[in-house]
């Protein structure tokens, strides 16, 4: 008898979590320690949930088989039971003790976000994430990178629809990362359910988190909190890279900042052609200012202004760029000083002046955006 009930416990624990392990609809168990952890605590909980219920509704349709009316049965006639009050106190209280041990220490884990090895600052904003490795001088944004055709329903949609992006965080595998999240403007939530990890990133506010990464590859999730409008175009990727790898991608990334500093100081020098700037122009504008404003330049009427025929768009350049570099305080309208090139932001300033039959004809160089950014710095 003792040898069949080790079978039966041996069965009802082992083999749903084998079952189950890669069904689509159960929990990941992911590629960290915490996220198995995570996965066991849910197994083991979900299959005591089972037999409890088993148990008990075994019990109540014996009853109602073996004690019904038509057998003869009469009721028992009593007001309490001492003993089955102890009994059906004591047994869920022993249940909840033995499930609450092994979860405590798991959030105490989850929670631990002391010796790591590497810091990333997490800014969500709507609707990208900005990361910011501390200490090394490399950050950037983490765009959408799903084409317009499949947003719209003009081509078939890849297998990474609305879960691919134009950069992704990379991370080292086998150390302890620690993650400060924090928001721009509304609140949103950071996810990636490969590592068990789910944080709010609140304006005004810094929230702590971590995962150490035991494998190699790339995870996606989400923002898992309702942000606005694009709340669903806004995707976390991650590529994990082996230690070596990581510290040469690392240093390929300040080396391309490099780069990148002495080109915009090229281009102060040059005049580029319209031609290329209105090519470069469609490209920013789709990837930052589409979803807002739309491909067509209509805006949203009544949430985003269209740039068909704006004011501002058709009014004095100064003003046009001030505002896409800094923005409008209290709207949607972002600073792009920080997440565009003087490239980029001249070529999309120039789009936006001559497209969808603006026609205004002007030519916004590389020279006039630095020439915008440097008097703010001045003012400042």
């Amino acid at each position: 008898m003792g040898k069949l009930s080790s079978t039966l416990w041996l069965i009802l624990f082992v083999l749903p979590q084998q079952v189950l392990a890669n069904n689509q609809f159960n929990m990941r168990k992911g590629v960290t320690d915490i996220s198995n952890d995570v996965y066991q605590l849910h197994m083991t909980i979900f299959i005591i949930c089972c037999v409890i219920g088993v148990i008990v509704f075994a019990a109540m349709f014996w009853a109602l088989i073996h004690h019904r009316k038509s057998k003869g049965a009469k009721p028992a006639q009593f007001h309490e039971s001492t003993k089955v009050e102890i009994l059906w106190t004591a047994i869920p209280f022993v249940i909840l003790i033995a499930m609450a041990v092994p979860a405590t220490k798991t959030l105490i884990s989850m929670e631990d976000a002391s010796k790591a090895d590497l810091t990333i600052k997490i800014t969500g904003s709507q609707w990208k994430w900005h990361y910011e490795y501390m200490g090394e001088d490399v950050a950037f944004y983490s765009i959408l990178s799903t084409p317009q055709e499949q947003i719209t329903n003009q081509v078939d949609k890849s297998s990474t629809y609305l879960l691919e992006v134009d950069k992704p965080l990379v991370l080292p595998i086998n150390q302890k990362v620690r993650f400060l999240m924090t928001s721009d403007d509304v609140i949103h939530s950071w996810w990636v359910p490969d590592f068990a990890v789910k944080k709010d990133a609140n304006p005004g506010f810094i929230n702590e988190t971590w995962t150490k990464i035991n494998e190699e590859g790339i995870y996606r999730g989400q923002c898992a909190e309702l942000c606005g409008k694009d709340h669903g175009f806004m995707p976390v990727v991650v590529e994990a890279k082996s230690e070596q790898a990581f510290a040469n991608w690392l240093s390929e990334a300040k080396q391309a900042k490099a780069n990148a500093a002495i080109a915009d100081a090229a281009l102060l020098d040059q005049i580029l052609p319209k031609e290329e700037l209105m090519t470069l122009g469609e490209q920013v504008y789709m990837a930052s200012c589409a979803a807002c404003h739309q491909p067509t330049g209509m805006g949203l009427p009544g949430v985003f202004p269209a740039l068909k025929g704006s004011p501002v768009v058709l009014g004095d350049i100064k003003d046009h760029i001030d505002v896409v570099l800094h923005g409008r305080p209290g709207t949607a309208m972002q600073a792009f000083d920080k997440q565009l090139s003087i490239k980029q932001l001249a070529a999309v300033i120039t789009y936006k002046r001559n497209a969808w039959g603006n026609d205004t004809g002007d030519v916004i160089q590389p020279s006039q955006i630095q020439a915008a950014i440097d008097a703010t710095s001045e003012a400042k």
